[in-house]
């Protein structure tokens, strides 16, 4: 693996140094950075560049606890060029700290030159380790993320929203659910070892159904906390025999306390979400 700031080339993780992560660390924990300026402390809207700061916090006292960390594009694109700024140097900031898998959450999905230019504008440009993606014009909005070792796209699945119900859980003739059909097409289009599927934590029995769809491609796992998914329910649902999970929390760590107390408190928090993914880790056999 290309540690974070110890050579100047692109960092890329494979599925061997995932797993070898998750097991060194004992966690499945991917910290969402859905930073919005006015939500984060005073002291850190004294800053110049206030998100920055409150970001490069938040990833000093988590790193050691986090596989993962995920950044919702949105929340840097409203803010213009300074937001995009923001972004480049929050990600320049998990590098240097060690192994953290890196995930941009565009949900981009186009075809033929336009999803080529997104792959190289996020994997060559942004040098993130993954990108998420909207399986709606299929195959040829898929294939041009796939085939670069060490990079992954990430697809849309089943998830946490109530729109949810709109179109993914619409029955098939042959009585599969819509995202059933999408996740066992895709999972023919990469392999375990580049593509991942994006399963929302407030459908445990989902996530079951899900999980045998794709019982060998990681799920990264939107929606335990402010959400109100639940974690023991996840990791039951679907933990693999290496893991097979990167359970994603944002506002429940990004904003565990107020003021002074807020950096601590979302160490704590996050600290706590990895403890119980330690115990049910333990009882597994990591390949």
């Amino acid at each position: 693996m290309v540690l974070c700031g110890t050579l100047p080339n692109f960092a890329a993780v494979t599925r061997t140094e995932l797993v070898a992560a998750i097991r060194r660390k004992q966690s499945l924990l991917c910290v969402g950075l859905d930073t919005e300026e006015h939500l984060v402390p005073d002291h850190f809207r004294e800053e110049s560049h206030p998100v920055r700061a409150f970001n490069e916090a938040i990833v000093e006292v988590t790193h050691d606890l986090a596989v993962a960390y995920k950044l919702n594009l949105a929340f840097y694109e409203a803010l213009g060029e300074e937001g995009w700024l923001d972004l480049e140097a929050t990600i320049a900031y998990i590098r240097s700290k060690g192994d953290c898998f890196i995930i941009a959450d565009a949900k981009r999905g186009d075809i033929g030159n336009t999803a080529r230019k997104y792959a190289e504008a996020f994997f060559d440009k942004l040098d993130v380790d993954a990108v998420t993606l909207a399986p709606y014009m299929g195959r040829d909005s898929i294939l041009p993320f796939m085939g670069r070792t060490g990079k992954w796209g990430i697809v849309l699945g089943i998830t946490s929203n109530p729109g949810a119900e709109d179109f993914q859980l619409l029955p098939m003739q042959d009585g599969r659910p819509l995202h059933q059909v999408v996740m066992e097409r895709c999972a023919t289009w990469g392999s375990p070892q580049e593509l991942m599927f994006v399963v929302g934590a407030t459908r445990p029995e989902m996530l079951q159904l899900a999980r045998r769809s794709a019982p060998r491609h990681f799920f990264l796992v939107p929606g335990v906390g402010a959400q109100g998914g639940d974690l023991q329910a996840v990791l039951k649902a679907g933990m693999t025999t290496d893991g097979g999970l990167l359970i994603n929390s944002s506002r429940g760590i990004l904003y565990a306390g107020k003021g002074e107390d807020a950096i601590p408190a979302a160490r704590r928090a996050a600290k706590a979400m990895k403890a119980e993914m330690a115990t049910a880790l333990s009882v597994l056999r990591v390949d």
